[in-house]
């Protein structure tokens, strides 16, 4: 499984599980909100590293 599968799964369940405990709206912010928060606290050469990576990727 590749690591996007299984970052893919993670939200997922992470969605499933928190929907009915906080609500759907909620589960949603964190779901989303997360991985943007984690992206806008990097520096701005790792942000191009990651960008780099993620099209060679792409070519595949």
């Amino acid at each position: 499984m590749s690591n996007r599968a299984k970052v893919a799964v993670a939200g997922v369940v992470a969605a499933a599980v928190l929907w009915p405990l906080i609500g759907f709206w909620w589960a949603l912010l964190v779901v989303i909100g997360v991985p943007v928060a984690g992206y806008l606290l990097l520096d701005p050469s790792q942000r191009r590293r990651l960008r780099r990576i993620n099209r060679k990727e792409i070519g595949r």
